[in-house]
Formats: C-alpha cells, sequence, structure tokens
C-alpha cells in the first residue's frame, strides 16, 4: 500500500491528531516531530487530492489529545519531585489499554513497519518539557530519578534510584556481624526473645556505617555488599575490608564523601571505622562481591596438651602450599550447601606465642575456613593442623588483616 492510501486508511478511522499520524510513520525520514510529520502527510494528502488543508481541531480517536497536555505533566512531573535532589532523569508511562489497542490495531490492519510506540513520544515528550523547565538532564542509563506517568490516573510515580560509594571498612569489636540479622524467633516482627527490636543483634557494620548515611542523605535504608564477609567473632582490622554502600531513595545527593566518613567514624565511636575512597555504581557491586579475594588471617591457636614451639611450627609449616578439602563446617551447614570445596594455603607461619597459645598468620584462598584448617572438623576438613600434631586444637580469636585482589580504583 503507498504512503497516500496508509495515510487515508488512517484517517479513515475517524479524526487523528498530528502527533498520532506522525508517529505511524515515526522512522521515515528525520529531523521531524511526529506532529511536523503528521502535519506534513495531511497537507501532502490535501494537495494530492486538491482539497483544502483542515487544521486538526477535533479529539483524536488513538490518543484522546493526550500531547495537549504535555505542559500539565510536566507540571505534575515538577510537583512530585519537590524536595528531592537529583541531576537526571528519565520519564516512564503507564499506556491505558485503550491506547496501546487503538495503534496495535493499526499497525497489525495496515502492516506498518516503522510506527513508534505511544509510549516512547510520551517519554521523550515530557522528559524534553520538564528538562527545559527545571534544568535536568534526561538519561537513559542512569538516571538518578525515574518519573512514571499513569496517562490513565492522571497520576506520577516516583522512584528514586539507589546512590553508592565505594570504601574499606575495619571492625574492631567482636560480636559484631557484618549486615543486619532478624531476630531468628521472630523473624523480624519483634518478641520477648528480642526484646521486641525484631533483630537478632542490636548493631552491625551495615547499621553502624548506614545509620549517619541514611540521616545525611535523607534516604530509606543503607544495605552493605562486601568483598566477602568476617565472622561475627571475628575481627576486621589492617588495610579493611573492600565495600560498596548502597543508599536506598536518597532525597539529597550532594553529600561530601569526606565529611561523611568523618561522621560515619564519629558514631561507630572506635567500633568501626571506614576509609571511603569515591562513588561507585550499581554494576560495581556485582564485580565485588564476585571477585575472588585472597584474604589474610592473624590467629591465636590453643593445642590440648604440651607441644614444643619448633614442633608446632614445623607442622604448621607442612600446610604451606597445600589444596585443602573442606566439606561444608558445621558451624555452617544450616544455610550453606553440603558440599567439599578444594581451597589452598598461599602462606602460613606461626610468628610467636602469646597468653600460652601459638600466633599463626595464614594466606588463605577465598572460601578457605580457617578455623576448620586448624581443627579439622571432626574430619570433614583434611588435612588439618589438628591432624598433623594428632592432637586436638582450635582458634580462639581470629582477625581478618587484609583481603587481597579486591576490586580497587581508588
Amino acid at each position: 500500500m503507498e504512503l497516500q492510501e496508509q495515510v487515508k486508511a488512517i484517517l479513515a478511522y475517524g479524526e487523528c491528531c498530528d502527533h498520532c499520524l506522525g508517529r505511524f510513520f515515526g522512522k521515515r525520514s528525520h529531523g521531524l516531530s511526529n506532529d511536523e510529520r503528521g502535519r506534513g502527510l495531511k497537507i501532502a494528502l490535501a494537495i494530492a487530492e486538491n482539497q483544502p488543508y483542515k487544521k486538526f481541531t477535533g479529539t483524536c480517536w488513538v490518543c484522546g489529545n493526550f500531547f495537549d497536555d504535555v505542559g500539565l505533566w510536566a507540571d505534575r512531573v515538577i510537583e512530585a519531585t519537590k524536595g528531592i535532589e537529583f541531576s537526571t532523569l528519565l520519564v516512564g508511562c503507564r499506556v491505558p489499554p485503550l491506547i496501546a489497542e487503538n495503534e496495535e490495531m493499526v499497525w497489525s490492519d495496515l502492516s506498518l513497519a516503522e510506527p513508534e510506540p505511544f509510549k516512547s513520544e510520551v517519554n521523550r515528550e515530557v522528559g524534553k518539557a520538564v528538562s527545559a523547565r527545571i534544568g535536568k538532564v534526561v538519561d537513559f542509563k542512569k538516571p538518578e530519578l525515574v518519573l512514571i506517568l499513569d496517562a490513565a490516573k492522571g497520576t506520577v510515580e516516583v522512584q528514586i534510584n539507589s546512590a553508592f560509594f565505594y570504601g574499606r571498612y575495619q571492625k574492631f569489636e567482636r560480636g559484631i556481624p557484618q549486615t543486619h540479622w532478624d531476630c531468628r524467633a521472630c523473624k523480624g516482627a519483634g518478641c520477648e526473645k528480642c526484646n521486641f527490636t525484631g533483630a537478632q543483634y542490636l548493631d552491625s557494620v551495615e547499621e553502624l556505617i548506614g545509620r549517619p548515611v541514611i540521616a545525611m542523605f535523607d534516604a530509606v535504608n543503607a544495605v552493605l555488599h562486601g568483598a566477602g564477609r568476617e565472622d561475627i567473632d571475628a575481627r576486621m582490622i589492617g588495610t579493611g575490608r573492600p565495600f560498596i554502600l548502597e543508599v536506598v531513595s536518597p532525597k539529597k545527593r550532594s553529600i561530601d564523601l569526606a565529611e561523611l566518613e568523618k561522621e560515619i567514624n564519629r558514631t561507630a565511636d572506635g567500633r568501626v571505622s571506614v576509609a571511603i575512597k569515591r562513588w561507585a555504581d550499581r554494576a560495581e557491586v556485582e564485580t565485588l562481591k564476585s571477585n575472588k579475594a585472597h584474604k589474610k588471617y592473624r590467629i591465636l591457636v590453643e593445642v590440648e596438651g604440651a607441644v614444643p614451639a619448633e614442633e608446632f611450627a614445623k607442622a604448621v609449616k607442612t600446610l604451606q602450599g597445600v589444596t585443602i578439602y573442606q566439606r561444608t563446617p558445621e558451624r555452617v551447614a544450616h544455610r550453606r550447601a553440603d558440599k567439599i570445596r578444594e581451597r589452598r594455603v598461599l602462606d602460613i607461619e606461626c610468628v610467636g606465642e602469646q597468653d600460652d597459645k601459638f600466633v599463626v598468620e595464614v594466606l588463605g584462598e577465598a572460601g578457605l575456613y580457617i578455623k576448620e584448617l586448624v581443627s579439622g572438623d571432626s574430619g570433614r576438613t583434611q588435612p588439618s593442623l589438628a591432624e598433623i600434631l594428632k592432637k586436638a586444637a582450635h582458634v580462639t580469636s581470629l582477625d581478618v588483616t587484609q583481603v587481597e585482589g579486591a576490586q580497587e580504583g581508588e
């Protein structure tokens, strides 16, 4: 079907605004808006048929004259974003079923190959109008705000995308989990066992960092994404553990990271400390979590029965470079898959004694269970220090001193 025949067929359905007519041929020609294209098609048809050109003044059967209200929708968006700090945005749209049916019927009936959907034009035109009025930039990849227009209800839904920053944390106090734990008994609802807090532990690294962040960003929540995690009873010292903090639905964004670092360290009061390096983004979270960083530990080992220091040091050194076969430890079997993991001890050395215990430094591959490397975990880890010594041995304290190979970009 020729172009003018297609135009006549569309107009035969009923009165059609220039926007919708132009949109049905949206990928033909360049440098024209849809309303300019639609107007041009009507003028060309009038000339071809020697008929007077009539400017559209009725009600469009496709969209109901939605595009007459682009300015009104821009006003609604601006009103909905009051009190939110942002510099980039993206407009989306929920299309009323009747409009979707109308345009899909034309596409199908006339086999139109190059139309532009109603949703695309709405998103673009309202986005342009908002940008022109308040000077914000439309960003299709990483907008700080997404505004969803409900064309049927006349409402605007605001979605505030998360902000992210990268840093390293140290944990100086044992007994603090990395992230929030709901109470095991009530699953976070609040009960007598948790003193109606809903929490298994009153504090976590995530919350000690996150509370001042939530306040400064006027955010809904803060979620810590760490490069691995240490046990609750372990400290994280030395160079610290890399992390990305996700700030959920922040109403403020122009935060000085140096000031934020000071405030976190002040309120954490020596229990946790952070060094914030830079802003980050969501794509880096998966990279951080999937990076298999080697970890260095400093542990205190207690052995049942007398063991000369030289004999102990020699036993320790026999584990250097060895591949360890570890079945999922009993202490985490309730939350980890039961399987055998192979992990290598990259370096290990006894560096001294303290309080009748041996001080051992271990550098292991990611995922090496250090406590079980010492105790053997009732034979679930092989070989182990206890197996080599032929004496029961266990870790009495553990500190993570270095996380190597993690993403930096600092």
